[in-house]
């Protein structure tokens, strides 16, 4: 896998999508997905302050947010009404934000509309519930599975290399602590999605390190939804203006998503290309040719990519989507969550 990594010449590397592609075309065939979703960031406060993150403010910031109740269930409506299947719930790390915080999300979501999937609470939030509730995170997790939680995002991954944690996210759960959860989250029948972010300061062995511990998750509980390779938004971040990389070129977030195609196989079939992070027109592209098979989902509202610099925007509507799909050559099908197709176009 490093070898992979390391190439640089251009016909190398289309090489290597090609290979990626056509194994996707026989894992997948010629369909490419996406989800109707909105996210909901429900507060900014974070007492972890990481270096790669322009979305936290400390506690008592007067530029800083914890939504209440209401703006919460306005927010859940707004997504039922649009047409979204999932909501993606994430915030910040607050001592005003406890498990009972989480409890009445949940519940918010259930009696909005119980079809709805939600989608919340990385590994880092299930172990801030569990120090302030002083439980174990399993409790943690049954808990929340018992309030109506479906799946769980696999962020807060970052890199799973600790030495590269200690400089990007100091205070944030180890990476031993990270598996941990996931894999205490697959074994109660918690699928998660599975991410790394890349483009700062990791070495490309750090990278092959990342994904070594993915596919061994994977080879373990079978968990894992789909894998979404996040690069670094930098221009207004402390980690960029401290000296890391201005994120990924594009040789390496072609490299990255078409090697992850090729390692995991039909242990971890769905590949996913972000939009909100690579733009839409380059997310098109690995969707054609570089063996990516779903686009993410309709967001309708992202702050954490915004303020880093992002410059795609926080939305974007299904028939955008089934567009960018069928422009890349591919059959457009709309799923759930979980990767079961709703409808195809």
């Amino acid at each position: 896998m490093v070898r992979l990594l390391c190439l640089e010449k251009p016909n190398d590397v289309f090489k290597l999508l090609e290979a990626a592609n056509d194994l996707k075309e026989r894992l997948i065939g010629n369909t490419g997905t996406f989800v109707v979703n909105r996210n909901l960031n429900f507060t900014n406060f974070c007492i972890n302050q990481c270096t790669f993150c322009s979305f936290q403010v400390p506690p008592a910031n007067p530029h800083g947010f914890l939504l209440s109740p209401h703006e919460i269930r306005e927010k859940i409506e707004e997504a039922v009404e649009y047409g979204c299947t999932e909501i993606c719930i994430q915030g910040g790390i607050s001592n005003a934000v406890t498990l009972d915080t989480y409890e009445e999300i949940l519940c918010i979501c259930k009696d909005v509309d119980p079809k709805l999937h939600p989608h919340a609470f990385s590994p880092e939030e299930i172990s801030h519930a569990a120090q302030s509730a002083n439980l174990t995170s399993s409790e943690i997790l049954r808990i929340l599975k018992a309030a109506g939680l479906k799946s769980m995002p696999g962020t807060a991954a970052e890199i799973l290399v600790d030495h590269v944690r200690q400089r990007i996210c100091p205070k944030k759960i180890s990476a031993e602590k990270w598996i941990s959860i996931i894999s205490e989250a697959h074994k109660l029948g918690l699928p998660t999605t599975a991410t790394i972010m890349y483009g700062h300061i990791e070495s490309i062995e750090d990278i092959a390190e990342h994904l070594s511990i993915i596919r061994s998750i994977q080879e373990s509980t079978g968990g894992f939804t789909e894998f979404v390779p996040l690069s670094f938004i930098y221009p207004n971040t402390r980690l960029y203006q401290n000296g890391a990389r201005p994120g990924p070129s594009s040789l390496e977030d072609s490299k990255i998503h078409a090697i992850a195609r090729l390692y995991f196989g039909d242990l971890l079939p769905n590949i996913q290309a972000s939009w909100i992070k690579l733009g839409p027109k380059f997310a098109q592209f690995l969707l054609s040719v570089g063996g990516v098979n779903d686009l993410g989902g309709t967001i309708m509202e992202e702050s954490i990519s915004r303020t880093a610099g992002g410059a795609y925007g926080e939305s974007m509507a299904p028939e955008e989507l089934i567009l960018l799909i069928e422009h890349a050559g591919l059959k457009p099908a709309k799923r759930d969550t979980l990767y079961n197709i709703l409808e195809s176009y």
